[in-house]
This record gives structure tokens, C-alpha cells and sequence, in this order.
């Protein structure tokens, strides 16, 4: 049985639950039906039908495509990144901030890293424009794939849900 309602959860998505009722939450053990419900709340917030699989943050997702039954990376807008265990970054826009005046636009003039030792790459998505991560690497680091998730083992082992079957 669960301890929140989908409406509670649904708020706490939306940055809407109460202070209160948003921290004993957060410190409460999490009742079985959580992670179904926090699934539910961000299928209502996207303008497609594919399954959502995994947040993978704020507006990026692994889903299920309801043609091809693959699993791929996907932004809420509804553009497709490709196969989940891929670096989705390497489909995204990439703004590198590697001159003085771009890392200005982001710190004051005394407080900027020196553009020879960091950059900052920022990675949006090609068909909405939304700001998916942003890495701060030396110049010459390879793109940065910082998680392969073990979605099996999740759903198995922590929260105990049917798994849509892929079919890649």
C-alpha cells in the first residue's frame, strides 16, 4: 500500500508539494508504488506515447519507442537521441565555451577558468534547444558518457516493476 497519492506525487514533479509534506518524503523510506507513480507523473508531462523507462534527468528519458519496441534516449520534446546504451551526446547541439569572452558570459572576468586548462561544453537538443548537461572538462577530453544504466538489475532489484521487453 502506498503512503503518498499520484496527486502527491504528481505535485512534488511539478515542484508544487508543500515544504512539509516534500521533506518527510524525501526522508521516509520509499513505499513500493513510488517509482510507478513518479513514472506515471512524468508520462503525463511528455507529448508522446512511448513508454518512459528511466529519467535520466529533468528533461531526458529513457523510453521504449512503440514502433520498434527499441529502448532509446529521448527528450521530452520527442526527439530521439538513439540506442540508450549509446552517448546520447553525440546526437545533441554542443556549445563550447572556450574563449575568454564565452566563459565570461558565464563568470566575472577574475573568477573565469583559464580557457587553456578547462572549457565548458554545453549539450542541447537539436529539436527543442532544452539544456541537457554541461561538462567542464580539459580541452582535449573525449565527450564524457557518464552512465550506462543496468535497467534489468533495476527494475529486478529495487523496484520490483514488469519490464517492457526491447527487442535490441
Amino acid at each position: 500500500m502506498s503512503v503518498y497519492t499520484q496527486e502527491q506525487v504528481n505535485y512534488l514533479v511539478e515542484g508544487k508539494l508543500d515544504w512539509e509534506t516534500t521533506m518527510r518524503m524525501l526522508s521516509m523510506p520509499k513505499d513500493d508504488d513510488r517509482f510507478r507513480m513518479y513514472l506515471n507523473a512524468l508520462q503525463s508531462k511528455v507529448p508522446w506515447d512511448d513508454k518512459i523507462i528511466l529519467p535520466i534527468s529533468l528533461h531526458l528519458y529513457v523510453a521504449q519507442n512503440k514502433a520498434t519496441k527499441n529502448w532509446v534516449t529521448k527528450c521530452s520534446c520527442g526527439h530521439e537521441f538513439g540506442d540508450y546504451r549509446k552517448n546520447w551526446k553525440l546526437e545533441a547541439l554542443v556549445y563550447v565555451r572556450d574563449t575568454p569572452e564565452a566563459m565570461h558570459e558565464v563568470y566575472p572576468t577574475l573568477m573565469a577558468p583559464d580557457t587553456n586548462w578547462q572549457v565548458y561544453r554545453e549539450y542541447y537538443c537539436p529539436e527543442c534547444g532544452t539544456m541537457h548537461d554541461v561538462e567542464a572538462p580539459t580541452p582535449w577530453y573525449p565527450v564524457i558518457h557518464e552512465f550506462e544504466p543496468d535497467i534489468e538489475a533495476f527494475y529486478n532489484d529495487w523496484v520490483h516493476l514488469p519490464l517492457p521487453e526491447k527487442t535490441n
